[in-house]
């Protein structure tokens, strides 16, 4: 008997040698890769190999192989002679990456490094989740040109969001996954995907199960260990405590640390080498053993949207002085709410690092100077002058002054606003951007007396909101009424004349807090009606779970409106969505501003369902920060892009500066952190600057600066 159950277990084990085991996939390549620890979950059993010829010869027929890229990009996988025809004649079921030529295999140039393109669906195999046009994202591909009949993924500059809306029509076209015989080769690497941050999950989800389904026979996965090293710190329906916005708070401000954008006066040589002239202000990481600094030396604006191929991402090496102001409110918010003095001393040296610098030097600190009070946009660029970028600088420096219950820059702060208040036109409009060769050349009052409207609520409504600030500490009448008046043709132009940028949205976030802040100054039936137009609108596109969807505007007022060709593709600035509908919400343009105005306009009504919004994108903020234990310098960041519909960070990258997957030390990460200071505080930044002293330095300004046209 026991004999007999010998020579059965010897034959059943003969069987499987002979016809391959489902259940046991060979491996040529590392036990650490993704595709391996998903497999690993799924209950298969690996066994790997070091030689992908020795691994064949030792396999019975119809096994599994996978053969891995290990030294991706650097190193093709080597392709032994007479691999693919044993692979062949064995009826081996294989899997193959990012291989060196072979008989049936001819590159065809030099290897390709992609950075726009995505990988697009040619073929109706991956189900109903995947049809062809599908976009699968792929950073930092490395792909080997070849010629290849009837691929399965190929690699394309393509518009869209989920879906390539215009074919592939107009761009070149590159194969990277094609079926060959008992097998696939794919002609880049796609094992690792968690660490490139390939996405959206779902889609390559459905590319993996159906290659595993095809090699080893199995129905279905659960996917329940597929990897992820880069995730949101909440699943959609989590509650969220004060306690984990406390958490928020503390995780999105010692993201600066982590990120290393302090400049350090070790490595400003790093900075100004990438820097450069400012066009392309790129490069990689500050390593993480360089020195930290302590504000002194300025405050980095933080990621590019560029992603790597093993998941780090590009850093933006560039001073804005926005970002110092922003930065500044942000640490002293958190170090008012945590009792942190560390943030605190980072907040005034980056207060005193924006008045030292180019930023507020040269003519804008000459009193005789058409620009003197303004504020500079960047260290390569202090020539211009954004009043958007001054109202945020402005308002930054404001917020942390009030946290850390100085007055100090008082007068610097006054000549900021009366220079952007004297270079402001009749009807309360600036125009988008000044430049310092026309301010000197025809003189402020040229443009005091400007008959210009410009209903572009992104350029002008944040300057409108601090010119009420000011008149309310000051009662100086000239800024409410020309405020007024811009206000009211902005509004009786709603929403057909207004000017969006990058989407009509974003207008309204930023609109909402002049329309709060004039309810402040004059609580009249007419001015609550206007914030509730706005409010009401914008509210219309908020989720259940908090997030606000994004917009498109009409097509004659927009700036950067959907992006018309599969060529124009990254050439410009751009939304996160391809048509209204799609499921984005965008940090850098909308969220970021909209929380932080409708903590404004609750506290200034009153409005329940204000406050109820106000909660709600609080939650969901928090819930979106970024939780990574290996991307340490991204581990407590807000990326601009967001897919609230696959809860996960995805969106068209079309944007050629600030993208999906960008971050802003400055507009995005610290509005949502000030804000949700204010937010646990129950308070309101009206409120918290209400005790400002700036009054006592107006007349003498307004004597230096606008002369006669008190």
């Amino acid at each position: 008997m026991l004999r007999s159950c010998f020579i059965l277990l010897v034959f059943y084990a003969l069987l499987s040698c002979s016809t391959g085991n489902s259940e046991v996939i060979h491996v040529v390549g590392s036990a650490n890769n993704d595709l391996v620890l998903w497999l690993e979950g799924e209950g298969f059993q690996l066994k790997f190999h070091e030689d992908p010829l020795d691994a064949a010869d030792r396999m019975g027929r119809e096994a599994i192989l996978l053969i891995l890229s290990e030294n991706y990009p650097q190193d093709r996988v080597d392709i032994p002679e007479g691999l693919i025809a044993l692979l062949e004649e064995k009826e081996i079921r294989y899997y193959l990456e990012y291989p060196s030529d072979f008989d049936g295999l001819e590159s065809t140039g030099e290897i390709l490094q992609t950075r726009l393109e995505r990988g697009v669906v040619v073929a109706d195999v991956f189900g109903d989740q995947l049809p062809p046009m599908r976009i699968l994202g792929i950073n930092d591909c490395h792909l080997i040109p070849a010629a290849v009949n009837d691929p399965l993924l190929v690699l394309a500059k393509v518009a869209g969001l989920d879906h390539a809306a215009y074919g592939l029509e107009g761009v070149p076209v590159y194969p990277i996954l094609y079926a060959k015989g008992s097998g696939f080769i794919a002609l880049t690497k796609l094992s690792d995907f968690a660490k490139g941050r390939f996405g959206p999950q779902d889609h390559w989800k459905s590319v993996w199960g159906y290659l595993i389904s095809q090699l080893s026979g199995k129905k279905s996965f659960s996917f329940d260990t597929w990897p992820r090293y880069l995730e949101p710190n909440f699943d959609e329906n989590e509650a969220i405590s004060d306690t984990d916005k406390v958490n928020s708070v503390k995780r999105g401000v010692d993201w600066f640390f982590k990120g290393n954008f302090f400049i350090h006066e070790d490595w400003k040589d790093r900075w100004l080498e990438y820097q450069g002239d400012g066009t392309n202000p790129v490069g990689p990481p500050v390593p993480g053993y360089l020195p930290t600094g302590d504000g002194r030396e300025g405050l980095l604006e933080g990621h590019s949207s560029n992603i790597y191929h093993d998941g780090s991402q590009q850093y933006r090496y560039w001073i804005r002085a926005d970002v110092q102001g922003e930065g500044a409110y942000a640490l002293a918010a958190a170090g008012k709410l945590l009792d942190e003095q560390e943030y605190d001393k980072r907040a005034v040296n980056l207060i005193d690092f924006l008045f030292r610098e180019n930023l507020r030097g040269g003519p804008r600190n000459h009193p005789d100077s058409a620009a003197f009070g303004l504020i500079g946009w960047s260290h390569t660029h202090p020539h211009v002058y954004y009043g958007d970028d001054n109202a945020r600088a402005i308002l930054g420096i404001l917020g942390a002054m009030a946290h850390l219950e100085k007055q100090d820059w008082n007068q610097e702060i006054l000549e900021a606003i009366l220079g952007n208040f004297r270079t402001t036109g009749k009807n309360g409009f600036r125009i988008n951007r000044i430049e310092n060769r026309d301010l000197q050349r025809e003189g402020w009052k040229h443009y005091w007396n400007r008959d210009v409207v410009n209903p572009a609520p992104h350029f002008e409504s944040w300057m409108w909101a601090v010119y009420l600030w000011l008149y309310d500490k000051t009662g100086y009448e000239p800024l409410l009424e020309k405020t007024k008046t811009a206000i009211r043709i902005t509004m009786e132009g709603y929403p057909d004349e207004w000017l969006w940028t990058n989407g009509i949205q974003q207008e309204r976030a930023r609109m909402i807090l002049p329309l709060a802040w004039l309810v402040r100054v004059e609580d009249t039936p007419e001015h609550r009606k206007w914030l509730d137009t706005v409010v009401s609108k914008l509210l219309e596109n908020q989720e259940a779970n908090g997030a606000i969807r994004e917009e498109l505007g009409g097509t004659d007022k927009g700036r950067y409106g959907r992006t018309r060709s599969n060529e124009e593709y990254g050439l410009h600035e751009a939304p996160l969505i391809f048509e209204n509908g799609d499921p984005i919400a965008d940090m850098l343009y909308t969220s970021n501003f909209a929380f932080f105005s409708l903590n404004e306009a609750a506290h200034a009504t009153g409005n329940p369902q204000y406050h109820e919004a106000l909660n709600k994108l609080s939650d969901f903020l928090t819930r979106i920060q970024v939780k990574s234990d290996r991307f340490y310098d991204l581990d407590g960041a807000w990326f601009r892009a967001f897919d609230f519909d696959k809860w996960e960070f995805w969106a068209s990258n079309a944007d050629v500066g600030w993208g999906a997957w960008g971050t802003l030390t400055g507009w995005t990460q610290s509005w949502i952190v000030a804000t949700q200071v204010l937010v646990l505080q129950e308070q309101s930044y009206w409120d918290l600057t209400q005790d400002s002293d700036i009054a006592t330095q107006m007349e003498d300004r307004l004597d230096l600066m606008l002369e006669d046209y008190q």
